[in-house]
């Protein structure tokens, strides 16, 4: 079996090959049959590495040690769930798991029928398989899966037990879904740029793929930042580590392609530095890939350091260089139809929200590799922390939640001073009220809260205008009942409704971000059995915990479990009992701080056990309160909710009518 899955993945290297050399030569030789066969090759690629993927899960599940990466990752107390999910457990593994998920994008591509971009497809194809070769490569080459040991081990070593949460198991393959569908938007825009294509056919044919790729890459990072709050035992969802960076950073400068390209498909401007963000989008994630697998950064989340990141430095550096020069040689046939016409316009906030994510972007990429910078110039590993990233980006955040509620008040092209002070009226009366009434009656008196809160309760008034006034123009015109008519209402134009769905959703996580990143209180108390500690918010009032003992309950084979028992008493009476636990995984000989909670409304009070004596009389608790946090994780399904809507396929008579509307764009803005 394991000489099976290096076969299939050496015959996916040459079949991938061969479909770039096949469709080159059959665009360049107007060969319909060599396209065909690049066709049925790169299809090839994507069943030979299912087939590999197959055999691994087998090897696997059925504990097959003699495997190398089968002992690194399972053993025999690992139950049938983690054995699957051992495939992406580890560095090896994970590589091939990329590569296939990026082979099933390419087949999918490919599947389609599509008509008026089918002179594209064979560079598309082409492009898509020169980075599959590199991902191919690897896994038959440096990091092969498959490589056997020379004797039979009698039990493998288990998986990181790290990864021994559904959330962990759950994020990676969203991630990396996210991370690789984004080959279909580069793969159109390098052909667009190959064939010397002036328009923006290629958008708007990846538009729905490049939402699908932002959406899975949106809940890789929700869902990271769940499995930090209950697994690492800190108190927090995002530490601004390495890694956790690495994927941000690619999200950064995608969101806002998604904005911009909304001004080229109205205006026809701002195709160069549309191009130039897919560039910049696959080449961060590429880079991300490397971040986690290279180990020149140390984190919780990577590998370990291993001969594929001088590899991976070398094909980014290939493949950025190379786009680039594509880019720069098709410079003339990118330029804009139209130019901006006034700063108070719609394009015009688009593109100031454009330069805030490339802002965060670049602070996050520069402070997340300052370690590797300062190294190379001072010789000086200076790491740098979480209070540089939040007094560096929070600004910027907050001014981009300010900007989601000013654009769409715009008009494209430009708006009259008058009418612009007209529709900010009312979201700026709200927006003021509540910058006067927080400090006053509630107990948020922090300015960068108060003036946060502020900007979302502007953004929220605008959004719910928006929907009113549709809402209500359906209802008038159609005699519809309101309900119905926002049903109708979103069902016709499911791009620009979900859209605002999709900052309800933004709106939502920031309340809780503001929360925890303002208010939370942290304590940490050594207490003897049946003694009491205290720990208090403005937000929820005081908590006593009072310590009831420890125990020694069954966990998951090869896991010793300490659970601490607290009795919670809420501004004196009794509310809850609380059980955050110490696992101790033996073969590992690496313990584990699992936190359990106590929900207030939308807070928590959030408790570990930091450590206890032999005879379990004291035992030391760090206990934590985070105000309004599951705001945060509620603002995630709303986003989530509102993508799916965006990117849902509309109905032949809604595209239609959308057709005519952006023709009427077209004529109007000539």
């Amino acid at each position: 079996m394991p000489a099976i899955g290096y076969t299939a993945q050496v015959l996916a290297l040459i079949l991938a090959l061969y479909a770039i050399v096949a469709a080159v030569m059959g665009a360049r030789k107007n060969r319909p049959d060599l396209i065909m066969s690049a066709k049925n090759a790169s299809l090839g690629v994507t069943i030979m590495l299912t087939v590999a993927v197959l055999v691994m899960e087998y090897l696997l599940l059925t504990k097959h040690y003699q495997t190398e990466y089968v002992a690194q990752v399972t053993n025999h107390d690992a139950t049938t769930f983690f054995r699957i999910a051992a495939l992406w457990g580890s560095q090896n593994g994970s590589l091939l798991f990329f590569a296939w998920l990026m082979s099933i994008f390419t087949g999918a591509v490919l599947l389609n029928k599509w008509g008026a971009v089918k002179t594209l497809i064979p560079y598309v194809m082409a492009v898509m398989n020169f980075i599959l070769i590199f991902f191919v490569g690897l896994v038959v080459t440096v990091a092969n899966p498959f490589a056997q040991l020379s004797f039979f081990p009698a039990d493998g070593n288990g998986l990181n037990p790290l990864l021994y949460h559904w959330g962990m198991v759950i994020h990676p393959p969203v991630l990396y879904i996210g991370f690789v569908a984004f080959i279909v938007p580069y793969a159109f825009a390098m052909a667009a740029l190959f064939t010397n294509q002036r328009g923006d056919l290629w958008m708007r044919t990846t538009r729905r793929w490049t939402l699908v790729a932002w959406l899975f890459l949106s809940m890789g990072l929700l869902l990271g930042g769940r499995w930090a709050y209950d697994v690492l035992g800190w108190g927090g969802y995002w530490g601004w580590d390495a890694v956790e960076n690495a994927a941000l950073i690619p999200w950064l400068v995608a969101t806002p392609f998604l904005h911009s390209v909304i001004i080229q498909e109205n205006r026809g401007m701002m195709k160069r530095w549309n191009v130039g963000l897919i560039i910049l989008t696959f080449a961060l994630v590429i880079e991300g890939t490397f971040l986690t697998r290279s180990g020149v950064i140390g984190s919780v989340h990577t590998f370990a350091q291993s001969a594929i990141g001088p590899l991976f430095l070398g094909f980014i550096g290939i493949m950025f260089i190379a786009s680039l020069a594509l880019f720069v040689t098709r410079w003339e046939i990118l330029e804009s139809d139209n130019e901006l016409d006034s700063v108070f316009s719609r394009e015009a906030i688009f593109l100031l929200n454009n330069l805030f994510f490339i802002g965060i972007a670049f602070t996050v990429w520069w402070g997340t590799h300052f370690p590797i910078i300062s190294e190379a110039l001072l010789g000086n590993k200076i790491v740098v922390g979480p209070p540089f990233f939040q007094k560096a980006t929070g600004p910027l955040f907050a001014g981009l939640v300010l900007l989601m509620g000013i654009a769409p008040l715009m008009p494209w092209r430009q708006i009259s001073s008058k009418k612009l002070l007209r529709q900010l009226t009312i979201p700026v009366a709200v927006g003021v009220v509540v910058a006067v009434v927080l400090p006053i009656f509630t107990q948020i008196k922090m300015k960068g809260a108060v003036m946060t809160f502020a900007f979302v309760a502007f953004t929220a008034t605008v959004t719910l205008m928006e929907y009113w006034r549709g809402v209500n123009a359906r209802h008038r015109a159609h005699g519809e009942n309101y309900l119905t008519a926002m049903f109708n209402l979103v069902k016709r134009n499911r791009r620009r409704y979900g859209g605002y769905f999709i900052h309800f959703g933004v709106l939502f996580a920031t309340i809780g971000i503001v929360g925890m990143e303002f208010y939370q209180v942290e304590t940490q108390q050594n207490v003897a059995l049946g003694e009491s500690f205290s720990i208090s918010s403005p937000f929820t009032g005081r908590y006593d915990l009072t310590f009831e003992g420890l125990k020694q309950v069954p966990g998951q084979p090869g896991v010793e479990n300490t659970v601490g028992t607290l009795q919670v008493s809420h501004n004196g009476r009794v509310v809850d009992t609380i059980e955050p636990y110490r696992e101790f995984f033996v073969r590992q000989q690496q313990p584990m701080t699992i936190p359990d909670v106590h929900r207030q409304g939308m807070s928590e009070l959030y408790v570990i056990v930091a450590g206890w004596e032999p005879d379990g009389q004291s035992a030391s608790f760090k206990a934590y309160i985070n105000p309004m946090v599951n705001w945060l994780w509620f603002g995630g399904i709303v986003f989530v909710l509102g993508t799916l809507v965006a990117a849902w396929p509309a109905t032949q008579t809604t595209r239609q009518t959308a057709t005519a509307k952006s023709r009427r764009n077209v004529v109007e803005v000539s």
